[in-house]
């Protein structure tokens, strides 16, 4: 299948990476259309409904899962990759149940998109051993954005993550833990 005159939406916040990636896929035939949030991308749906979508997860601090049903309501056929630097298995079972076709963790390169925006099957890409992290260091990972988004506030950052204060202070006291080898 060739991607030729294929009508693609770009849902990002990053405006750097949403250009970058806007040229390389347009470079690649697609006739691209980039949104930064919700109100946009819904509107630019209605008024040019594309055959792709390629969706961030984070949107400005918000899931860009929940975007994923009103896209589908407006352009039922659309195919949508969720495209996220914050894999998880949860997120991605989530996304294919809400009708993604794909999920792609980032780093992911332009061939790896236009693989899954243009396959027919549905598959959540392996991660090789080498890339693999471990629970620990996707917990810790997780909290230390999740401190970022709200400014270092411990007590904000425990009531986000629904734990103890006590017990994400002893999460944070340790050390990060390491890749394994």
């Amino acid at each position: 299948m060739r991607p030729e005159a294929r009508t693609l939406l770009i849902i990002d916040d990053d405006e750097s990476f949403r250009e970058v990636l806007a040229r390389s896929l347009a470079r690649r035939g697609f006739g691209v259309a980039t949104a930064a949030g919700v109100a946009a991308s819904l509107e630019l749906c209605r008024r040019a409904p594309p055959e792709f979508i390629l969706l961030d997860l984070n949107l400005a601090g918000q899931s860009g899962l929940n975007l994923i049903r009103p896209l589908l309501e407006i352009v039922p056929a659309a195919r949508i990759v969720v495209l996220t630097g914050y894999a998880s298995i949860q997120t991605a079972v989530g996304a294919l149940k809400l009708g993604a076709a794909q999920y792609l963790p980032k780093p992911a390169n332009v061939a790896d998109i236009v693989k899954a925006l243009l396959d027919d099957v549905i598959e959540i890409p392996e991660v090789p051993a080498e890339d693999r992290m471990t629970v620990q260091h996707l917990e810790w990972e997780y909290i230390q954005h999740t401190l970022g988004e709200h400014g270092g506030n411990i007590a904000a950052t425990a009531r986000a993550l629904k734990m103890h204060r006590r017990t994400l202070q002893r999460k944070l006291a340790k050390k990060r833990p390491q890749m394994p080898a």
